[in-house]
């Protein structure tokens, strides 16, 4: 009889995984996806969506080209234990194994609220129209979000003012002096303001992606006048459906303590992947694809009869590729020497041009996503 693993989540890493396990077709292995979404998001391709609603269907990949055996479920897990998850329908899928692999939610349009493509890309547009009359862009959050969301807003409209308000003290803590020198150059160059250690005293009567102009008291004293605004800072993990024996390796924010082998704390046959573990680095999808790797690896071993072997330890050396609009943008890898910065040409080659469609469209086995490339 085939091992069931069932993977609840199908963003960067629980597609990744899933594919991955289909992959050994020795090994028997029925996978079951379960996702609530009607389509993949490629939500590193949201920003640039926002500013060119003709590219925008290219961040949705539908799940039915993913996996040649096993199955998509589409519907929300209520509750996830050690056997399997019982779905809001009602339905129950056992499994040999259990991924938990939910990602985390985060203000639009970095993310969408929205199980519907459609619906997503209906309100993309919607949003388009109010920027583009703006004469005034707030971004209230200066990380890479906040950044490289006022990149994709300067590369279609030069003459919009740009500004970004952030309560640190310095942009992108943690990173080499020369990624930070080169990214403040660039924003320079951009005309994109930046106001650090400073925030909004109230968020503008107007919500996030609605365009009327208001004026917006600041922690400093002084006060901003813009036409729209966005937020890039908050969100935080999809959970509240773990059963009490999964529910018990939940630190206080939330996340799942795992082992070196991302086994949930005191699971044998329990993994986590991706934003939802609690390991010191960044949230990224690169970091949850190679999660993604490690899982599949251990999970196969265990079907085979082995002890799971493959271990996982975030790197000390922060890691970023961050296009400022196609063109632009800064980046930085771990190499034996230390960081190694990548100038905006790199960045531009690697992310920037192409946001990572080709990669994903390979994933789910279409030309591009939902649209035209």
């Amino acid at each position: 009889m085939n091992a069931i693993v069932t993977v609840i989540g199908g963003g960067y890493g629980g597609s990744a995984l899933a594919k991955a396990l289909e992959a050994d077709a020795e090994a028997g292995v029925e996978v079951v996806l379960v996702d609530p979404k009607d389509a993949f998001v490629h939500a590193a391709g949201a920003l640039r969506a926002l500013v060119r609603p003709e590219w925008a269907p290219n961040v949705f990949f539908p799940y039915d080209r993913l996996l040649a055996r096993g199955r998509v479920v589409r519907d929300r897990a209520a509750s996830v234990d050690a056997r399997g998850v019982t779905l809001a329908s009602g339905e129950r899928v056992d499994a040999d194994y259990v991924v938990v692999a939910t990602g985390s939610a985060y203000p639009y349009p970095a993310k969408f609220d929205t199980d519907s493509s459609a619906e997503a890309l209906a309100r993309l547009r919607a949003t388009h129209e109010e920027l583009a009359g703006a004469d005034h862009v707030l971004i209230s959050g200066a990380g890479p979000v906040g950044l490289e969301l006022a990149g994709e807003v300067r590369a279609v409209w030069p003459d919009k003012r740009i500004t970004l308000v952030d309560p640190g003290a310095a942009l992108l803590p943690g990173f080499a002096p020369e990624l930070r020198e080169d990214l403040a150059r660039q924003l320079e160059e951009l005309k994109v303001e930046v106001r650090l250690g400073v925030t909004l005293a109230g968020e503008p009567p107007a919500g996030p992606g609605r365009a009327g102009t208001f004026t917006v008291g600041t922690s400093d004293g002084g006060a901003l006048t813009a036409d729209i605004w966005f937020r890039a800072h908050g969100g935080g993990v999809n959970g509240g459906f773990l059963a009490a024996e999964l529910a018990a390796a939940l630190t206080p924010h939330g996340q799942l303590r795992v082992d070196d082998r991302l086994r949930v704390e005191g699971q044998e046959r329990v993994y986590a992947i991706g934003d939802v573990t609690a390991l010191e680095e960044a949230k990224m999808a690169g970091y949850a694809m190679r999660h993604a790797e490690v899982v599949a690896a251990n999970v196969l071993a265990q079907v085979r009869g082995e002890e799971p072997g493959t271990t996982y330890a975030p790197s000390p050396v922060p890691s970023v590729l961050l296009p400022l609009g196609p063109l632009g943008g800064v980046g930085q890898f771990p190499s034996p020497d230390g960081p190694l910065v990548l100038p905006a040409a790199t960045v531009s080659e690697y992310k920037g041009g192409d946001l990572f469609t080709g990669r994903f469209a390979e994933l789910f086995g279409t030309g591009a996503g939902t649209g035209e490339a």
